[in-house]
């Protein structure tokens, strides 16, 4: 499946750090500058959330300069989103 390889992709070219605990990852958020975001894996079960990964699949591809995972929406949106999957 295409996320997951998105998903692998990206979790092993961002530097791996303590800030990500097991079970999470790193998204990078926002319309022109990008804030990181600590999201559980649980996530990507949602449809709504793989939405936004389908979106960034077709916006950005599987090689993104930034190394991690970047969902092209607003913050504001993003924020929305998790909050409603908690």
């Amino acid at each position: 499946m295409a996320i997951r390889k998105m998903l692998r992709r990206s979790l092993s070219t961002e530097k791996r750090s303590a800030e990500v605990p097991k079970g999470h990852f790193a998204v990078y958020v926002g319309e022109n500058e990008k804030k990181r975001f600590v999201i559980p894996v649980s996530y990507l079960n949602n449809p709504s959330f793989q939405e936004l990964l389908f979106q960034a699949e077709e916006e950005y591809g599987f090689d993104h300069p930034t190394g991690g995972l970047t969902i092209p929406c607003s913050e504001d949106l993003f924020v929305n989103l998790t909050s409603s999957l908690r």
